[in-house]
């Protein structure tokens, strides 16, 4: 049997990353290490501050927030071809496992580690701001601090919750977001390929982009004062710009016609994704108080509007009632209220579900949209629905001076600047990755794996084991 040096390649890098991690704090004793865990006492608060009962919602909030990716595997393998189902699914499930070792080893510190690159700026009263454009990955390597610092809140971060705890449930976040991309290149990419892309995306992209937006001195957060409740900007808006360059970069499927194989996967998927929402939206309060509840309600009001306007709307177009075109509504509701949860009325959710489900529903149906091969509709749905999202927080955030309608015309400008923004960064940013992986392994299976199906032609196995016969 050949054994392919790329993968030999990858088990050594896995082998690595476990023996560093055993030897760590040896390791960075010696080295010396800036930011380590011994130069942080002063951000946290003593050990026995934490709240019990936010922390209790935030741990049950993270798995909620993880169950939302095995659901998004059923989402997307329900719609794509019968020989492309198990790989489809596999390119979000392994996301559990390649993120979560990216996010302890350096994610987690270049999101929400101390600042190591930034600018300053004077407000009128004379006060100097700090601009973060990154963290040090090395503040939280291998979650070292855990032993010092672990149940200790941060006097910044979600303080009424143990530090580790914060980090965990950023992490799922952090899981999710690539796990977005895949619908767009579903059925032709290489699955090594993929794996080196998303490990690229999330330091590269995701990391940075969360800590302009989350954390305390980051400069969408103090220079542009951009409002994301819960991830539309950070999650949804970076995938579906990735998701939109990668449908670009690898190009049309061979067949790009299909059929979605199974529906009731779909369904199942959208329960489990709406269910996890929850954790995602109210735990994004890192509390148990009034902002969870409004978030709770405001992501289930603007799913419920979006998923019955979808399917109305497609009906007065002339185009059936499906149970798929219920399903991406309440996905693309549950997107756009997502960055508004907590700051908006129920009633304004309602809204932002009506029309997100439209306007993604028109650029889905959209003519030069459909020419370009995003398999799942990937950017019409989530990229989108990030954007409405964004806008529409903009107009409408509760709090004097905080949006557009609250007399916030400043707030609103910051907003669409950092729209901009985000879009050249994520967008242009994913290009480069795209291009720089494909140097490394070509992204793209050849024709023969393509007809035969990545289930086989990429993993050997099959949803039917007596339909095909498989390959070597």
């Amino acid at each position: 049997m050949k054994i392919e040096k790329r993968w030999v390649v990858s088990f050594a890098l896995t082998a690595l990353v476990s023996i560093v991690a055993l030897f760590w704090s040896n390791i960075s004793e010696a080295i010396f290490i800036k930011g380590s865990p011994s130069g942080l006492a002063d951000n946290f608060l003593s050990p026995d501050s934490y709240n019990a009962a936010d922390t209790g919602w935030v741990l049950t909030s993270a798995c909620l927030v993880l169950l939302m990716t095995p659901g998004l595997s059923f989402f997307y393998g329900g719609m794509v071809g019968k020989k492309n189902i198990i790989s489809t699914m596999l390119q979000s499930f392994i996301c559990m496992g390649i993120i979560s070792l990216v996010w302890v080893v350096v994610g987690f510190g270049l999101a929400f580690g101390d600042p190591i690159l930034s600018f300053e700026s004077v407000l009128d009263s004379g006060e100097t701001v700090k601009h973060s454009i990154l963290g040090n990955p090395f503040s939280y390597t291998f979650f070292e601090f855990i032993e010092e610092f672990g149940s200790s809140p941060h006097k910044q971060m979600a303080s009424t919750i143990p530090f580790v705890l914060f980090a965990i449930f950023q992490m799922k976040f952090a899981i999710i977001t690539p796990a977005i991309i895949t619908g767009s290149f579903a059925e032709r990419v290489r699955f090594i390929s993929y794996l080196i892309f998303i490990s690229f995306f999330v330091v590269f992209l995701y990391c940075p982009l969360a800590h302009w937006v989350w954390h305390p001195d980051g400069m969408l957060n103090t220079y542009f004062g951009v409002k994301d409740f819960a991830g539309g900007t950070v999650v949804h808006m970076s995938a579906g710009f990735a998701a939109l360059a990668g449908a670009i970069i690898l190009g049309k499927r061979k067949n790009k016609e299909h059929t979605p194989t199974n529906i009731p996967f779909v369904i199942l998927g959208t329960g489990m994704l709406w269910f996890g929402w929850f954790g995602f939206n109210a735990g994004s309060a890192f509390g148990v108080n009034g902002d969870a509840v409004l978030a709770f309600i405001t992501t289930n009001s603007s799913s419920a509007t979006a998923m019955l306007t979808w399917i109305f709307f497609d009906r007065i177009n002339g185009r059936k009632v499906s149970a798929l075109g219920a399903c991406i509504g309440a996905v693309v509701g549950l997107v756009a209220i997502t960055p508004a949860a907590g700051y908006v009325s129920v009633s304004e959710a309602i809204f932002f579900g009506f029309i997100a489900s439209i306007i993604s529903n028109s650029i889905v149906n959209w003519n030069r949209m459909q020419k370009l091969d995003d398999t799942l509709d990937v950017f019409a749905c989530h990229g989108v629905g990030g954007i409405m999202g964004m806008i529409l927080t903009a107009i409408f955030a509760n709090g004097e001076g905080s949006s557009l309608l609250n007399g916030g015309w400043g707030i609103f400008g910051h907003h669409m600047m950092a729209l901009v923004v985000v879009s050249i960064f994520t967008f242009f940013g994913s290009l480069l990755l795209y291009k720089l992986t494909d140097k490394i392994i070509p992204l793209r299976v050849s024709e023969e794996s393509e007809d035969i199906g990545l289930d086989i032609s990429q993993h050997d196995e099959q949803m039917d084991p007596y339909s095909e016969t498989s390959i070597e």
